[in-house]
């Protein structure tokens, strides 16, 4: 019997009427297992995973295959991003008995969960001929298939917590400073990004870059970042036509994208092109920014207020269809004239398969009203195709990571509708995810889903929300914040300055999963230094940044040759050398003169900088304690850890003082 129907993942979904009887995973999973005294067929996959489809098709939609399956095997699916702690720890299994890893995940395992086989992708003929051989292991050699179980659980156990090298302490600037070259030794100066095909966007060490151009003025940090940002998105891993990117480019030259589309990536670029415009007045980060964000909104809104997870990289069943194009189909939608045009102007050369292309835009069109035109027909009309199929359920950690992007960029670029939207993710966060400071990692349709969240949906969600307050004004941000962020101080910690990526009353696994390096996403320990040090700075909490600076230990070690590894920390350990700053706005909301100071503010470029804003007496953020205006003028005050100099009343005064040291005056 499948046991999926009633699953609240849209992958295990999927699968719901495959002839397999799957389980979802549970205590009564484990305990099936050891009743029929067979191994455990672990499937873990993700909505958007095109391989994860083709798996599917050929082999568990396959009738014989589901009977060797069903007959030999209690068989779990798992959506690696309901359970990551699930994924973590057999992925890095697989990684230690195979060398490599990805999606479909394959595990084999014993009824106690001890993993003895493991892979990724299996066509189906070597499928069928490894569950036989797996079957004749496990019956005719048990004790070897048992023993190597047991190995691979004592190897991966005796890993101990992750040590920061003796330093459960922030990055010194001279330690950030190596970061730099690091990058550069593996930055494609011709093409921009790190390393070769494939490519994925490294947000999180873009982000540092920008940072530290910011604090120190390093010119190579800016040009890394700048070349890299605009390579990327004017090439077919952006959506020429619909804004955003796709999750990352199968060649080094970004041109043909892996199609899928996810939220975590296009809320992280958002946020990073909203800093380069920030830090540059780039016209051409701006609109990035402001279509990806657009995006999100347009094709990721649920029903509910949150966003979705991601849209698959198929449909009709075809990889990228959705996407690509022909100069016949360009000719036939905008005419002879205009087709033309378009497949110069966006490189509609065969980029991708059958004679199609990903559209790209290797330089901007010098008639900018024909170009609104042409993008708009093509637009219009790719939405009469089938569109891909979108993963709705809502990720915490996610939606925590968009909140930041769309409060950021509603603020900057003057898009109310933007911090809206944000404010409307954070209600649905706080309205389905949140109970008693605990957080659910996932919900769907308004309901909120049965696992724990992780360490990187207490960070990210917190990261969102704080960013939010410094835009809004509202204190129940913060206060929210303060309980998640306990939590983690309480829940997560591993002794050793550390966190776990689960909670200490979490589900046991074989392993308790942590890594300080960043993935696709910020790493959960670097996001929640991140967020500890945010909070610290608008409430003076030494608890929360000593915290902080205790989980960066790690970036020092590996800052010097590992700093694509550790972008996100790198990033949080500039604004712990520029303090942070901390800028206090006081004055009445509804005063013109409060806006454009509080404005001021936030174009601040200081790394990590914050803000606090609220009327004279009417807000118990501490960071806005003691602070009144000036002569009944609204007023603005420049601090680093609480000692502030002066407060100024003009927006140019604010500017200066944003640009130089903050000490006590």
């Amino acid at each position: 019997m499948n046991r999926l129907k009633d699953a609240t993942s849209p992958y295990l979904l999927q699968h719901a009427d495959n002839p397999v009887d799957w389980w979802e995973w549970s205590d009564e999973t484990f305990a099936e297992a050891r009743r029929r005294d067979v191994p455990i067929l672990l499937s873990v996959g993700y909505a958007a995973c095109h391989w994860c489809h083709v798996m599917a098709h050929e082999s568990f939609e396959d009738a014989e295959t589901a009977r060797l399956m069903n007959a030999r095997f209690v068989n779990v699916k798992v959506d690696r991003e309901e359970r990551p702690d699930v994924d973590a720890v057999y992925m890095e299994a697989t990684q230690a008995l195979t060398g490599q890893g990805g999606w479909p995940m394959t595990v084999f395992m014993t009824p106690d969960g001890h993993p003895f086989y493991c892979g990724t992708y299996f066509p189906r003929p070597q499928f069928q001929a490894l569950l036989t051989a797996v079957h004749t292991a496990w019956t005719e050699q048990r004790d070897e298939v048992v023993g190597q179980g047991q190995e691979v659980v004592t190897a991966l156990s005796s890993r101990g917590p992750v040590a920061g090298g003796g330093a459960a302490e922030a990055p010194a600037p001279e330690r950030l400073a190596e970061a730099v070259p690091s990058l550069a030794a593996s930055y494609d100066r011709a093409r921009g990004g790190f390393g070769g095909a494939p490519k994925f966007p490294p947000s999180m060490a873009l982000e540092f870059l920008l940072r530290h151009h910011a604090r120190t003025g390093d010119a190579e940090a800016l040009a890394m970042a700048g070349h890299t940002l605009e390579a990327m998105a004017r090439g077919g891993m952006y959506d020429q036509l619909g804004g955003g990117f796709a999750r990352y480019s199968v060649d080094a030259s970004w041109v043909v994208p892996h199609f899928e589309k996810m939220l975590y990536d296009n809320a992280l670029l958002a946020r990073v092109y909203a800093h380069w415009w920030r830090l540059t007045g780039s016209p051409f980060a701006r609109r990035i920014a402001l279509e990806t964000c657009d995006w999100m909104v347009r094709d990721l809104r649920t029903e509910q207020g949150g966003l979705a997870s991601a849209l698959d990289a198929d449909s009709e069943g075809v990889e990228g269809r959705f996407y690509v194009w022909t100069p016949e189909q360009l000719r036939e939608v905008l005419g002879d004239e205009d087709g033309a045009w378009a497949a110069e102007l966006f490189d509609v050369t065969g980029t991708f398969e059958h004679g199609t292309s990903v559209l790209q835009l290797p330089r901007d069109p010098d008639d900018l009203e024909r170009y609104a035109r042409v993008r708009a027909a093509l637009l219009a009309e790719r939405e009469r195709r089938v569109p891909p199929a979108r993963d709705d359920k809502v990720v915490a950690a996610w939606n925590g990571l968009a909140v930041a992007a769309l409060a950021e960029c509603g603020a900057l670029f003057g898009r109310p509708d933007l911090v809206a939207e944000a404010e409307g993710v954070a209600r649905l966060v706080e309205r389905l995810h949140v109970n008693d400071g605990r957080l659910v990692r996932t919900s769907r349709d308004g309901g909120a889903g049965a696992n724990a969240g992780v360490l990187e949906d207490y960070a990210d969600v917190s990261e969102g929300i704080l960013a939010l307050y410094g835009i809004t004004g509202d204190a129940e941000w913060v206060r929210l914040a303060g309980a998640l962020l306990d939590t983690v101080l309480d829940r997560f910690g591993d002794g050793q300055g550390g966190f776990y990526d689960t909670a200490d009353d979490a589900e046991r696994l074989f392993r308790r999963p942590q890594d300080p390096t960043d993935n696709a996403t910020p790493s959960g320990q670097f996001a929640a230094a991140g967020a500890l040090l945010s909070y610290a700075a608008l409430t003076g909490s030494h608890r929360h940044r000593d915290a902080a600076a205790a989980a960066l230990g790690p970036v020092s070690l590996l800052a010097e040759k590992h700093a694509r590894f550790a972008g996100w920390g790198l990033a949080v350990g500039e604004a712990f050398a520029a303090g942070p700053l901390e800028v206090a706005v006081v004055g009445a909301p509804d005063d013109e003169r409060t806006k454009a100071l509080h404005q001021t503010a936030l174009m601040a470029v200081s790394p990590g900088a914050v803000v606090a804003v609220g009327e004279p007496g009417g807000s118990d953020v501490p960071l806005l304690e003691g602070r009144g205006l000036v002569g009944g003028a609204p007023a603005a005050y420049v601090c680093r850890d609480f000692a502030c100099r002066l407060p100024v009343t003009a927006t140019a005064d604010l500017m200066r003082e944003l640009r130089g040291p903050a000490s006590e005056g």
